[in-house]
Protein backbone atom coordinates (compact mmCIF):
# COMPACT_ATOMS: atom_id res chain seq x y z
CA UNK A 1 0.00 0.00 0.00
CA UNK A 2 1.10 3.56 -0.59
CA UNK A 3 0.41 6.83 1.16
CA UNK A 4 0.16 10.50 0.35
CA UNK A 5 0.75 13.29 2.86
CA UNK A 6 -1.08 16.58 2.43
CA UNK A 7 0.15 19.43 4.61
CA UNK A 8 -2.32 22.29 4.94
CA UNK A 9 -1.17 25.81 5.77
CA UNK A 10 -0.54 28.96 3.77
CA UNK A 11 2.29 29.87 6.15
CA UNK A 12 4.22 26.83 4.90
CA UNK A 13 4.25 28.33 1.42
CA UNK A 14 6.34 31.26 2.66
CA UNK A 15 10.09 31.38 3.48
CA UNK A 16 9.34 31.68 7.20
CA UNK A 17 7.86 28.31 8.23
CA UNK A 18 8.94 24.77 7.38
CA UNK A 19 7.00 21.52 7.40
CA UNK A 20 8.48 18.81 9.63
CA UNK A 21 5.36 16.70 10.22
CA UNK A 22 5.70 14.93 6.88
CA UNK A 23 9.21 13.75 7.79
CA UNK A 24 7.91 12.19 11.01
CA UNK A 25 4.91 10.62 9.26
CA UNK A 26 7.10 9.17 6.51
CA UNK A 27 9.34 7.49 9.06
CA UNK A 28 6.38 5.97 10.91
CA UNK A 29 4.66 4.84 7.72
CA UNK A 30 7.86 3.19 6.48
CA UNK A 31 8.00 1.28 9.76
CA UNK A 32 4.57 -0.09 8.87
CA UNK A 33 5.77 -1.10 5.40
CA UNK A 34 3.91 1.76 3.71
CA UNK A 35 5.64 3.67 0.93
CA UNK A 36 5.04 7.45 0.81
CA UNK A 37 4.69 8.38 -2.87
CA UNK A 38 3.77 12.06 -2.61
CA UNK A 39 3.92 15.02 -0.26
CA UNK A 40 2.02 18.20 -1.02
CA UNK A 41 1.68 21.55 0.75
CA UNK A 42 -1.59 23.31 0.02
CA UNK A 43 -2.85 26.73 1.05
CA UNK A 44 -5.71 27.34 3.49
CA UNK A 45 -8.25 27.26 0.70
CA UNK A 46 -11.29 24.97 0.81
CA UNK A 47 -11.56 24.53 -2.95
CA UNK A 48 -7.86 23.68 -3.31
CA UNK A 49 -8.03 21.21 -0.42
CA UNK A 50 -11.11 19.56 -1.94
CA UNK A 51 -9.55 19.39 -5.39
CA UNK A 52 -6.33 17.87 -4.06
CA UNK A 53 -8.29 15.36 -1.98
CA UNK A 54 -10.23 14.15 -5.02
CA UNK A 55 -7.02 13.67 -7.00
CA UNK A 56 -5.26 11.94 -4.10
CA UNK A 57 -8.17 9.52 -3.64
CA UNK A 58 -7.67 8.32 -7.21
CA UNK A 59 -4.02 7.34 -6.67
CA UNK A 60 -3.25 6.71 -2.99
CA UNK A 61 -4.42 4.13 -0.46
CA UNK A 62 -3.77 6.29 2.60
CA UNK A 63 -4.22 10.06 2.75
CA UNK A 64 -2.87 11.86 5.79
CA UNK A 65 -3.73 15.54 6.30
CA UNK A 66 -1.69 17.69 8.67
CA UNK A 67 -3.04 21.01 9.89
CA UNK A 68 -6.09 23.15 9.24
CA UNK A 69 -8.20 21.70 12.09
CA UNK A 70 -8.12 24.72 14.40
CA UNK A 71 -10.87 27.23 15.30
CA UNK A 72 -10.07 30.10 12.95
CA UNK A 73 -11.64 31.08 9.63
CA UNK A 74 -8.67 29.79 7.66
CA UNK A 75 -8.77 26.30 9.23
CA UNK A 76 -10.56 24.54 6.39
CA UNK A 77 -9.29 20.96 6.20
CA UNK A 78 -12.52 19.44 7.53
CA UNK A 79 -14.60 21.46 5.10
CA UNK A 80 -12.37 20.68 2.10
CA UNK A 81 -12.25 16.93 2.75
CA UNK A 82 -16.01 16.79 3.41
CA UNK A 83 -16.63 18.58 0.13
CA UNK A 84 -14.42 16.13 -1.77
CA UNK A 85 -16.14 13.13 -0.18
CA UNK A 86 -19.59 14.69 -0.60
CA UNK A 87 -20.29 14.14 3.07
CA UNK A 88 -21.84 16.42 5.66
CA UNK A 89 -20.14 17.93 8.67
CA UNK A 90 -21.98 17.12 11.88
CA UNK A 91 -21.38 19.07 15.07
CA UNK A 92 -20.77 16.65 17.94
CA UNK A 93 -22.57 17.89 21.10
CA UNK A 94 -20.50 15.69 23.44
CA UNK A 95 -17.29 17.06 22.00
CA UNK A 96 -18.62 20.59 22.27
CA UNK A 97 -19.50 20.02 25.94
CA UNK A 98 -16.01 18.64 26.57
CA UNK A 99 -14.53 21.81 25.07
CA UNK A 100 -16.65 23.91 27.42
CA UNK A 101 -15.53 21.90 30.47
CA UNK A 102 -11.90 22.12 29.46
CA UNK A 103 -12.08 25.86 28.88
CA UNK A 104 -13.81 26.43 32.24
CA UNK A 105 -11.19 24.34 34.06
CA UNK A 106 -8.51 26.64 32.69
CA UNK A 107 -10.45 29.81 33.43
CA UNK A 108 -11.10 30.54 29.75
CA UNK A 109 -14.30 31.62 28.09
CA UNK A 110 -14.69 29.62 24.90
CA UNK A 111 -15.44 31.83 21.91
CA UNK A 112 -17.97 30.87 19.25
CA UNK A 113 -15.34 30.09 16.62
CA UNK A 114 -14.07 27.21 18.78
CA UNK A 115 -17.32 25.37 18.09
CA UNK A 116 -16.20 24.40 14.58
CA UNK A 117 -13.57 22.10 16.09
CA UNK A 118 -16.47 19.85 17.09
CA UNK A 119 -17.50 19.41 13.43
CA UNK A 120 -17.03 15.78 12.40
CA UNK A 121 -17.26 14.40 8.87
CA UNK A 122 -20.17 11.95 8.68
CA UNK A 123 -18.99 8.43 9.53
CA UNK A 124 -15.59 9.50 10.83
CA UNK A 125 -13.97 8.11 13.97
CA UNK A 126 -12.92 10.93 16.28
CA UNK A 127 -9.28 10.82 17.44
CA UNK A 128 -9.14 12.57 20.81
CA UNK A 129 -6.42 15.19 21.26
CA UNK A 130 -5.05 15.14 24.80
CA UNK A 131 -2.52 17.88 23.99
CA UNK A 132 -4.79 20.39 22.28
CA UNK A 133 -8.35 21.28 21.38
CA UNK A 134 -8.52 20.10 17.76
CA UNK A 135 -9.31 16.38 17.55
CA UNK A 136 -8.23 14.24 14.62
CA UNK A 137 -10.52 12.16 12.42
CA UNK A 138 -10.21 8.70 10.82
CA UNK A 139 -12.31 8.04 7.73
CA UNK A 140 -12.59 4.93 5.56
CA UNK A 141 -14.05 5.30 2.09
CA UNK A 142 -14.48 3.11 -0.98
CA UNK A 143 -13.09 4.64 -4.16
CA UNK A 144 -12.82 2.87 -7.50
CA UNK A 145 -13.43 -0.45 -5.76
CA UNK A 146 -10.61 0.01 -3.25
CA UNK A 147 -10.80 1.10 0.35
CA UNK A 148 -9.08 4.36 1.17
CA UNK A 149 -8.04 5.57 4.61
CA UNK A 150 -8.08 9.30 5.35
CA UNK A 151 -6.51 10.67 8.51
CA UNK A 152 -7.04 14.28 9.54
CA UNK A 153 -4.45 15.31 12.12
CA UNK A 154 -3.73 18.65 13.83
CA UNK A 155 -0.75 20.71 12.72
CA UNK A 156 1.21 21.31 15.97
CA UNK A 157 3.86 18.54 15.94
CA UNK A 158 3.43 17.45 19.56
CA UNK A 159 -0.31 17.03 19.01
CA UNK A 160 0.06 15.19 15.70
CA UNK A 161 2.72 12.80 17.03
CA UNK A 162 0.74 11.88 20.14
CA UNK A 163 -2.44 11.14 18.18
CA UNK A 164 -0.61 9.15 15.50
CA UNK A 165 1.38 7.03 17.92
CA UNK A 166 -1.40 6.46 20.45
CA UNK A 167 -4.40 6.02 18.14
CA UNK A 168 -3.28 5.44 14.55
CA UNK A 169 -0.28 3.12 14.51
CA UNK A 170 -2.01 0.13 16.10
CA UNK A 171 -5.19 0.67 14.07
CA UNK A 172 -3.18 0.83 10.84
CA UNK A 173 -1.39 -2.42 11.69
CA UNK A 174 -4.73 -4.22 11.85
CA UNK A 175 -5.77 -3.14 8.35
CA UNK A 176 -2.47 -3.12 6.47
CA UNK A 177 -1.02 -6.19 4.75
CA UNK A 178 2.18 -7.53 6.29
CA UNK A 179 5.00 -5.79 4.50
CA UNK A 180 8.47 -4.58 5.39
CA UNK A 181 10.66 -1.84 4.01
CA UNK A 182 14.44 -2.09 4.27
CA UNK A 183 16.69 0.85 3.38
CA UNK A 184 20.46 1.26 3.12
CA UNK A 185 22.53 4.36 2.45
CA UNK A 186 25.94 4.05 0.82
CA UNK A 187 28.22 7.07 1.06
CA UNK A 188 30.99 7.55 -1.47
CA UNK A 189 33.81 10.06 -1.76
CA UNK A 190 36.59 10.73 -4.24
CA UNK A 191 34.34 10.43 -7.29
CA UNK A 192 31.67 12.66 -8.85
CA UNK A 193 27.97 11.86 -9.17
CA UNK A 194 28.02 11.20 -12.92
CA UNK A 195 31.13 9.02 -12.72
CA UNK A 196 29.65 7.08 -9.84
CA UNK A 197 26.35 6.51 -11.62
CA UNK A 198 28.11 5.42 -14.82
CA UNK A 199 29.81 2.65 -12.86
CA UNK A 200 26.94 1.48 -10.66
CA UNK A 201 23.88 2.00 -12.90
CA UNK A 202 24.50 -1.25 -14.82
CA UNK A 203 24.41 -3.02 -11.45
CA UNK A 204 21.37 -1.48 -9.79
CA UNK A 205 19.30 -1.57 -13.00
CA UNK A 206 19.40 -5.34 -12.68
CA UNK A 207 17.57 -5.07 -9.36
CA UNK A 208 14.11 -3.99 -10.49
CA UNK A 209 12.69 -4.70 -7.02
CA UNK A 210 15.08 -2.23 -5.34
CA UNK A 211 14.47 1.50 -5.66
CA UNK A 212 17.79 3.35 -6.08
CA UNK A 213 18.22 7.10 -5.66
CA UNK A 214 21.56 8.83 -6.23
CA UNK A 215 22.25 12.16 -4.53
CA UNK A 216 25.25 14.47 -4.75
CA UNK A 217 26.50 16.56 -1.85
CA UNK A 218 29.64 18.56 -1.07
CA UNK A 219 32.46 16.05 -1.36
CA UNK A 220 30.34 12.91 -1.39
CA UNK A 221 27.78 10.92 -3.33
CA UNK A 222 24.97 9.01 -1.64
CA UNK A 223 23.16 5.94 -2.93
CA UNK A 224 19.81 5.38 -1.20
CA UNK A 225 18.48 1.84 -1.63
CA UNK A 226 14.96 0.77 -0.66
CA UNK A 227 13.01 -2.44 -1.15
CA UNK A 228 9.75 -4.04 0.03
CA UNK A 229 9.08 -7.66 0.94
CA UNK A 230 6.66 -9.71 3.01
CA UNK A 231 9.45 -10.62 5.45
CA UNK A 232 12.25 -8.56 6.92
CA UNK A 233 14.81 -11.24 6.02
CA UNK A 234 13.81 -11.33 2.36
CA UNK A 235 14.02 -7.54 2.08
CA UNK A 236 17.35 -7.42 3.90
CA UNK A 237 18.95 -10.11 1.74
CA UNK A 238 17.85 -8.37 -1.43
CA UNK A 239 19.43 -5.05 -0.41
CA UNK A 240 22.54 -6.68 1.02
CA UNK A 241 23.21 -8.47 -2.27
CA UNK A 242 23.02 -5.20 -4.21
CA UNK A 243 25.26 -3.45 -1.67
CA UNK A 244 27.85 -6.20 -2.04
CA UNK A 245 27.93 -5.82 -5.83
CA UNK A 246 28.22 -2.01 -5.66
CA UNK A 247 31.04 -2.22 -3.10
CA UNK A 248 32.88 -4.73 -5.28
CA UNK A 249 32.70 -2.22 -8.13
CA UNK A 250 33.62 0.94 -6.20
CA UNK A 251 36.04 -0.52 -3.64
CA UNK A 252 37.37 1.92 -1.06
CA UNK A 253 35.52 4.83 -2.66
CA UNK A 254 32.63 3.66 -0.43
CA UNK A 255 33.35 4.95 3.06
CA UNK A 256 30.06 3.87 4.64
CA UNK A 257 27.35 1.38 3.74
CA UNK A 258 25.11 2.09 6.72
CA UNK A 259 24.80 5.87 6.51
CA UNK A 260 27.57 7.06 8.85
CA UNK A 261 29.28 10.39 8.23
CA UNK A 262 32.92 10.51 7.18
CA UNK A 263 33.93 11.91 10.57
CA UNK A 264 32.22 8.96 12.29
CA UNK A 265 34.18 6.53 10.13
CA UNK A 266 37.49 8.34 10.77
CA UNK A 267 36.86 8.37 14.51
CA UNK A 268 36.07 4.65 14.33
CA UNK A 269 39.39 3.90 12.58
CA UNK A 270 41.41 6.10 14.94
CA UNK A 271 39.96 4.24 17.90
CA UNK A 272 40.33 0.81 16.30
CA UNK A 273 44.00 1.41 15.39
CA UNK A 274 44.70 3.02 18.77
CA UNK A 275 46.38 6.03 17.17
CA UNK A 276 46.02 9.78 17.64
CA UNK A 277 45.62 12.77 15.34
CA UNK A 278 46.39 16.49 15.52
CA UNK A 279 45.61 19.15 12.91
CA UNK A 280 47.04 22.46 11.75
CA UNK A 281 44.38 24.21 9.68
CA UNK A 282 44.67 27.39 7.68
CA UNK A 283 41.91 27.85 5.06
CA UNK A 284 39.50 25.40 6.76
CA UNK A 285 39.62 27.51 9.93
CA UNK A 286 39.09 24.62 12.36
CA UNK A 287 36.41 22.82 10.35
CA UNK A 288 38.23 19.47 10.44
CA UNK A 289 38.60 19.72 14.21
CA UNK A 290 34.94 20.73 14.57
CA UNK A 291 33.78 17.73 12.55
CA UNK A 292 35.94 15.28 14.48
CA UNK A 293 34.93 16.64 17.88
CA UNK A 294 31.23 16.46 16.97
CA UNK A 295 31.57 12.73 17.73
CA UNK A 296 31.23 11.78 21.37
CA UNK A 297 34.40 10.26 22.82
CA UNK A 298 36.69 11.76 20.19
CA UNK A 299 39.04 13.08 22.91
CA UNK A 300 40.46 9.57 23.20
CA UNK A 301 42.19 9.85 19.82
CA UNK A 302 41.86 13.43 18.57
CA UNK A 303 44.40 15.48 20.52
CA UNK A 304 43.65 18.91 19.06
CA UNK A 305 45.78 21.30 17.08
CA UNK A 306 45.74 24.88 15.90
CA UNK A 307 44.06 27.24 13.46
CA UNK A 308 47.14 28.80 11.88
CA UNK A 309 45.58 31.42 9.67
CA UNK A 310 48.43 33.93 9.76
CA UNK A 311 51.95 33.18 8.59
CA UNK A 312 53.28 34.15 12.01
CA UNK A 313 51.19 31.48 13.73
CA UNK A 314 52.19 28.87 11.15
CA UNK A 315 55.71 29.42 12.39
CA UNK A 316 54.91 29.83 16.10
CA UNK A 317 52.43 26.94 16.53
CA UNK A 318 53.57 24.46 13.85
CA UNK A 319 57.25 25.32 13.45
CA UNK A 320 56.97 26.17 9.76
CA UNK A 321 60.20 28.03 8.89
CA UNK A 322 59.48 31.65 7.98
CA UNK A 323 61.94 31.44 5.08
CA UNK A 324 59.94 28.51 3.66
CA UNK A 325 56.79 30.60 3.63
CA UNK A 326 58.70 33.48 2.07
CA UNK A 327 60.15 31.26 -0.64
CA UNK A 328 57.17 29.06 -1.56
CA UNK A 329 54.18 31.04 -0.26
CA UNK A 330 51.75 30.08 2.49
CA UNK A 331 49.71 28.04 0.00
CA UNK A 332 52.21 25.45 -1.16
CA UNK A 333 53.05 21.79 -0.87
CA UNK A 334 56.12 22.60 1.19
CA UNK A 335 54.17 24.55 3.79
CA UNK A 336 51.44 21.88 3.98
CA UNK A 337 54.14 19.26 4.67
CA UNK A 338 55.73 21.43 7.33
CA UNK A 339 52.34 22.10 8.98
CA UNK A 340 51.56 18.39 9.18
CA UNK A 341 54.92 17.37 10.56
CA UNK A 342 55.16 20.36 12.87
CA UNK A 343 51.77 19.85 14.52
CA UNK A 344 52.36 16.11 14.83
CA UNK A 345 55.57 16.69 16.79
CA UNK A 346 54.18 19.59 18.83
CA UNK A 347 51.18 17.53 19.98
CA UNK A 348 52.94 14.17 20.22
CA UNK A 349 50.37 12.61 17.86
CA UNK A 350 50.64 9.51 15.71
CA UNK A 351 49.44 11.54 12.73
CA UNK A 352 49.48 15.22 11.87
CA UNK A 353 47.25 16.88 9.27
CA UNK A 354 48.21 20.16 7.63
CA UNK A 355 45.84 22.13 5.39
CA UNK A 356 46.55 25.35 3.51
CA UNK A 357 44.70 26.85 0.56
CA UNK A 358 42.77 29.70 -1.02
CA UNK A 359 39.07 29.59 -0.08
CA UNK A 360 38.23 32.81 -1.97
CA UNK A 361 36.47 34.66 -3.30
CA UNK A 362 39.62 36.82 -3.40
CA UNK A 363 43.29 35.95 -3.14
CA UNK A 364 43.65 33.75 -6.20
CA UNK A 365 46.05 34.09 -9.11
CA UNK A 366 46.75 32.35 -12.41
CA UNK A 367 49.38 30.22 -10.70
CA UNK A 368 47.37 29.61 -7.54
CA UNK A 369 43.64 29.92 -8.30
CA UNK A 370 40.77 30.17 -5.83
CA UNK A 371 39.93 26.66 -4.68
CA UNK A 372 43.53 25.41 -4.59
CA UNK A 373 44.17 23.46 -1.37
CA UNK A 374 47.14 21.39 -0.22
CA UNK A 375 46.49 18.62 2.32
CA UNK A 376 49.35 16.83 4.05
CA UNK A 377 49.25 13.83 6.39
CA UNK A 378 52.39 13.15 8.43
CA UNK A 379 53.40 10.07 10.40
CA UNK A 380 56.67 8.49 11.47
CA UNK A 381 56.77 6.83 8.04
CA UNK A 382 56.77 10.15 6.20
CA UNK A 383 54.41 12.75 4.74
CA UNK A 384 51.77 12.31 2.03
CA UNK A 385 50.39 15.33 0.14
CA UNK A 386 47.19 15.73 -1.89
CA UNK A 387 46.72 18.79 -4.10
CA UNK A 388 43.16 19.69 -5.09
CA UNK A 389 41.36 22.53 -6.85
CA UNK A 390 37.78 22.68 -5.62
CA UNK A 391 34.85 24.43 -7.32
CA UNK A 392 32.22 26.61 -5.70
CA UNK A 393 32.06 29.40 -3.18
CA UNK A 394 34.05 29.84 0.02
CA UNK A 395 31.73 27.64 2.08
CA UNK A 396 31.87 24.79 -0.42
CA UNK A 397 35.65 24.98 -0.88
CA UNK A 398 36.24 24.78 2.87
CA UNK A 399 33.88 21.82 3.19
CA UNK A 400 35.46 20.00 0.22
CA UNK A 401 38.88 20.57 1.81
CA UNK A 402 37.77 19.15 5.16
CA UNK A 403 36.25 16.16 3.37
CA UNK A 404 39.49 15.43 1.52
CA UNK A 405 41.50 15.76 4.73
CA UNK A 406 39.29 13.30 6.59
CA UNK A 407 39.34 10.89 3.66
CA UNK A 408 43.15 10.93 3.64
CA UNK A 409 43.12 9.80 7.27
CA UNK A 410 40.52 7.11 6.53
CA UNK A 411 42.49 5.67 3.61
CA UNK A 412 45.74 5.69 5.60
CA UNK A 413 44.16 3.84 8.52
CA UNK A 414 42.41 1.32 6.27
Amino acid sequence: MNAEIIVVGSELLTPFRQDTNSLYLTEKLNQLGVDVRRKTIVADDQKQIAELTRVALSRSDILIFSGGLGPTEDDLTREGVAEALQLELQRDPEMLAAFEVRAAARGWKMTANNHKQADVIAGAIVLANSNGTAPGQWITRKHDGRERILLLLPGPPHELKAIFEEQCMARLRTVLPTQFIVTRVLKITGIGESQCDARVAPIYKGYTDVQTTILAGAGEVQLHLKTHADSIDAAQKRVDKLVEEIENELGDLVFSDTGESLEQIVNYYLQMRNVSLAVAESCTGGLVAERLTSISGSSRYFLGGAVVYSNELKTRFADVPAEMIEKHGAVSEEVARALAEGIRKRCGASFGMGITGIAGPTGGSAEKPVGLVFHALASEAGVEVVRKIFPGDRKHIRWFASQTALDMVRRKLM
